[in-house]
């Protein structure tokens, strides 16, 4: 018998239990009670969650070691516990709440994506796992835009499936990164058609991407945005979701990312894209609590 295999299915099952039971709690709480929820969720979650939470904290001390003390970067952890909860809880209620979600995430910088579209190649959103991002594409949907996002489907097809739902019903594309072959095609046809297409690059890639520097470490990077630019050309626009003191959030689009010129192919790729790792380095030292520190950034190693 294979136990750690065993382990793993156990934990998702009981993930999905828990997010059947919460899905169904805030189905019939008060909207006022809904971050209270929240609170105790990640409280619970982060004495359950050990292996994640030293995830986050590994990760945190790699990116602010010298920079914050131990105390800082266990209250980011709690931070960053809240927020993953806040988000959950958010996705549960306001997905389903159209009108509630319009209310709740405001537009900065609109003018950037208009101005994007009107040249009729599409627009390539290029940002994180950073924010409650899944609101973001919602909103954007809500507002008449044709959207969709590439996705890394989640290692529980339970729970990917109830989210994949929801985004379905919001019209909002699902464009998952593997086949790779058909991620490109259908990225390709969705940007000739005048779409938005939401891209994260704040993943470990492995050997697929290049190794651009992260808070002063190498790490692993998709290349995706700047190849699929040269190729379709469409506007890069780097775009993030902010939450805000009273919990509604901010959506921001910076202005448009021009891609620079190298001297040769490869040099061009790695330039442009620790250009926009720069961006979002930017954010998540704004705001370090809303990145998923429970990610191994740096797993994968320049050879």
């Amino acid at each position: 018998m294979d136990f750690k295999k065993t382990r793993k299915n156990i934990a998702r099952f009981f993930g999905w239990l828990g997010l059947s039971l919460c899905s169904l709690i805030v189905s019939f709480l008060p909207e006022k009670w809904l971050y209270s929820f929240a609170n105790n969720i990640a409280g619970i979650g982060a004495r359950i969650a050990v292996k994640q939470r030293r995830i986050a904290l590994d990760s945190l001390t790699l990116a602010f070691g010298e920079e914050k003390s131990a105390e800082e970067i266990k209250r980011i952890v709690r931070d960053c516990f809240v927020f993953l909860a806040k988000a959950g809880i958010e996705l549960m209620f306001l997905m389903d709440k159209p009108r509630r979600l319009k209310e709740r995430v405001h537009i900065v910088g609109r003018d950037n994506l208009e101005n994007a579209l009107s040249r009729g190649k599409g627009a390539i959103l290029v940002s994180a796992h950073f924010g409650n991002f899944p609101l973001m594409l919602a909103r954007l949907s809500l507002e008449g835009y044709k959207v969709g996002g590439i996705m890394r489907p989640m290692r529980d097809t339970r729970v990917e499936n109830v989210f994949l739902k929801k985004r379905s019903r919001l019209n909002i594309k699902t464009i998952y990164s593997q086949p790779r072959k058909t991620c490109v095609d259908t990225t390709i046809r969705s940007l000739a058609g005048n779409e938005i297409v939401f891209i994260p690059i704040d993943q470990n890639f492995g050997t697929g991407g290049v190794f651009v520097d992260f808070f002063g470490r190498k790490a692993a990077t998709a290349t995706g945005p700047v190849v699929l630019a040269k190729r379709t050309k469409a506007t890069i626009i780097p775009c993030f979701i902010v939450r805000q003191p009273d919990d509604s959030h901010k959506i921001v689009f910076e202005p448009p990312f021009y891609l620079e010129e190298g001297s040769s192919s490869q040099e061009n790729v790695v330039a442009n894209i620790q250009r926009l790792t720069n961006i979002i380095e930017s954010y998540i030292r704004r705001y370090p609590a809303e990145w998923g520190w429970i990610h191994r950034r740096w797993k994968s190693k320049p050879t």
